[in-house]
């Protein structure tokens, strides 16, 4: 039994200039990793049929399954569908199921007339596969060519999602492909070269078929280990094992021991334990409670959210003492006490978040420099405050504060509600 390896092609000349940010490969990826696929290459394409066809022969070449996203829309600068048609030697023809499809989506969902350019839609190659398209028009594809099967689906991710839903069950169909197993711990509070040193021992001695990854992001560090195998018990097992020595040696920086984002262990605890939380934001605009929204059930355990940017917010809604941020300004520890303490009183939530900081580039002075973040979490019996230092552009510092403050919180209620 062999490895089964694939490879994305993702189409347009948006990809390339960056107007849109190509997020289906890395998507589609996570799924065939799931069923056993290894991903062997990922490549943007502009709408050039020369380049989408030396493509194509390349990884004919060097993969069993080809899956191509984006270019089957109804107009001229999607070719995507006729430089198909002709790679396999086909020629166009409409498919009824399709046709159905598209009147059903632009008469009964649009409520528009169908013109003859969106009628298109429905045409395919004849020498395809087509699956139903039931989140839009443009049906998908399957051809198969010198033992590899191709795979095109629409660029819009939703749809392409959609497509996806046959696709992962048509592939194991096809191949018998083995597990990949995963196991993957979140750390905080220490950084990727000092992880290292303290697992260097246990990365050296692992065994040559399991692979260690560092994944650092937000100033938290992801380690995975990666195997796979035909025998899915053993090759579990022989995971599971060096997962428990890793386990060991970063218990003290480990914050969980799944595949899990900071906003979903936090969640995960204030659901247990039946807990209720609020933020106030000045320098992060949101993005915190974005953070923990979009975990999906939250509306258990968030209650909502006080953007506080200027002076006179933080006043007339946190009951932020004029005195204060006259004598110690916004950014500073005794103002995000106040904030959250008047968070607290206002929502009346059991924990709180409060922010506020300078995010750049300008707005730094020399005692708070651009970077310079005070956070404070907590109850109302009880508060931790803490100052961070930002080194990033503006995005970028929002991003990391956010996940700080989120991991601050999550620290406090590790001592609240665990010990």
């Amino acid at each position: 039994m062999e490895n089964i390896y694939a490879s994305i092609i993702t189409i347009g000349d948006e990809l390339l200039i960056g107007q849109v940010i190509d997020t289906n490969s890395a998507w589609i990826a996570q799924q065939l990793n799931k069923i056993g696929i290894a991903v062997k290459n990922r490549i943007s394409i502009g709408d050039d049929a020369l380049e989408i066809k030396i493509a194509l022969d390349f990884e004919n070449q060097n993969t069993d399954v080809i899956l191509i996203t984006g270019g089957l829309g109804p107009t001229n600068d999607d070719i995507t569908k006729e430089l198909l048609c002709d790679y396999f030697s086909g020629k166009m023809i409409v498919d009824q199921k399709a046709l159905e499809n598209v009147k059903y989506l632009f008469e009964q969902v649009y409520h528009k007339p169908v013109s003859e350019v969106n009628l298109k839609q429905a045409e395919v190659p004849d020498v395809c596969e087509v699956i139903p398209n039931r989140r839009g028009s443009a049906p998908g594809m399957i051809f198969k060519k010198d033992g590899s099967i191709f795979i095109s689906m629409p660029g819009v991710p939703y749809e392409m999602m959609g497509i996806m839903e046959d696709v992962i069950p048509y592939l194991q169909q096809q191949f018998e492909l083995p597990a990949i197993v995963h196991k993957t711990i979140l750390t905080a509070g220490i950084g990727e070269s000092a992880l290292a040193e303290i697992i260097k021992d246990f990365e050296d001695n692992l065994p040559k078929e399991i692979r260690l990854a560092y994944l650092p992001n937000y100033g938290m560090v992801r380690l995975r280990l990666s195997t796979s195998g035909f025998d899915k018990v053993k090759t579990e097992k022989a995971i599971s094992d060096q997962f428990l020595q890793l386990k060991k040696l970063v218990k003290d920086y480990m914050v969980v021991d799944d595949d899990e984002t900071m906003q979903q262990v936090l969640g995960k605890m204030l659901l247990q334990n039946k807990k209720t939380i609020s933020t106030a934001e000045s320098c992060t605009g949101g993005s915190i409670a974005s953070l923990i929204t979009s975990v999906p059930g939250s509306s258990a355990y968030f209650e909502g959210s006080i953007v506080s940017y200027s002076y006179e917010i933080k006043e007339t809604l946190l009951g932020v003492k004029k005195e204060t941020l006259e004598k110690y300004g916004a950014v500073s520890e005794e103002t995000v006490r106040e904030m959250l303490s008047g968070l607290l009183a206002k929502m009346n939530t059991n924990y709180g978040i409060a922010v506020s900081g300078i995010m750049g580039p300008g707005g730094g002075m020399p005692d708070k420099p651009v970077g310079t973040v005070w956070v404070a979490v907590g109850s109302k019996e009880k508060q931790v405050v803490k100052k961070f230092k930002q080194r990033f552009a503006r995005a970028k510092n929002i991003e990391v504060t956010a996940m700080m403050a989120l991991n601050l919180m999550r620290s406090f209620l590790v001592n609240e509600l665990v010990n």
